[in-house]
């Protein structure tokens, strides 16, 4: 039975990557060469039918709650968002959660500066699991 993971890029609040250098600081190659690998590693996933759905996010956001009808919604609060936490995610289907930390490591090797692996940290976080029904 397969089951579904969030494996989640951070730009801040994961442990430091080895070649920590911040994309906004890699020259065009550089971060084209990182594009190239994701794409190639998610095509390779979708042909062992483990790749889900995976994208970027651009460090832009708002963050928005309701505050009652006829109001405003609220928006930045004092409090840290997505924004600036998440940069990517990609969702994938494994048999086990070993293979899905086999997957993650290997994504953390993705190129980054000077065109060596970033050996970033990535959260997996596995799909919560249909809940049987409440009998009462």
């Amino acid at each position: 039975m397969m089951a579904k993971y969030l494996l989640l890029k951070h730009y801040r609040g994961a442990p430091a990557a080895v070649n920590d250098v911040p994309m906004d600081q890699w020259t065009p190659e550089e971060l084209s060469a990182h594009v190239q690998y994701m794409r190639d590693f998610a095509a390779r996933l979708e042909g062992t039918g483990e790749f889900v759905d995976g994208q970027a996010l651009s460090p832009e956001g708002t963050f928005v709650r309701y505050d009652g009808e006829g109001r405003p919604p609220v928006t930045d609060g004092p409090f840290a968002e997505t924004k600036d936490l998440i940069a990517g995610w990609m969702v994938i289907d494994t048999e086990t959660y070993e293979r899905a930390l086999e997957l993650a490591g290997e994504l953390s090797a993705a190129p980054g500066a000077g065109g060596k692996p970033i050996h970033e940290w990535l959260e997996v976080r596995p799909f919560m699991a249909e809940h049987p029904p409440v009998i009462e």
